[in-house]
């Protein structure tokens, strides 16, 4: 049990920290001098809906940050292990109302990101192992064989790894 506290609490500090600062984009990092594009594919990985609805919208503000700072982002996102239960349409073991609330936060995040022109991916070896059905998956994510294959191919296209576990 103390656990799931942490992860509750974890998750609130997260989150009240993601909605407490809105314009990062105005901050300078030093790592970004001389920076003119930003390319990013993220391994995400994480099972807990509360969790991975923080994360991806964090994706997303990074992304928009980058964007604003004149940075080019291109970023990509690929859906393995138990991820890849939160981006199906179907709820089958979902029951709690925050579960659900997360779930369609996650939906809605997806399309947004989508619209942006982030490229996402599902791997259909997670999504066989998981028992997801890949007609439920999301329509804005793209099915691929081997999720492991598509990070290998974008980290040798200079893509930065990013891990979301």
């Amino acid at each position: 049990m103390k656990n799931g506290i942490k992860e509750v609490f974890s998750l609130i500090v997260a989150g009240l920290l993601f909605a407490s600062f809105p314009a990062v984009a105005a901050l300078e990092y030093d790592a970004l001098k001389g920076v003119k594009s930003a390319r990013a594919v993220f391994d995400v990985r994480l099972g807990n809906p509360q969790s991975a609805a923080i994360h991806l919208k964090l994706m997303h503000q990074t992304y928009n940050d980058l964007a604003a700072g004149k940075r080019k982002p291109a970023f990509k996102i690929v859906f393995l292990g138990p991820a890849v239960k939160l981006i199906s349409s179907d709820r089958t073991g979902y029951a709690t109302p925050e579960d659900n609330k997360a779930l369609d936060e996650i939906a809605a995040e997806v399309s947004a990101m989508s619209k942006d022109g982030i490229h996402m991916e599902i791997c259909l070896v997670a999504a066989k192992i998981f028992k997801v059905d890949p007609a439920t998956v999301l329509p804005e994510i793209k099915p691929v064989e081997n999720g492991w294959i598509s990070l290998i191919g974008y980290q040798a296209r200079e893509y930065s790894l990013v891990t979301a576990y």
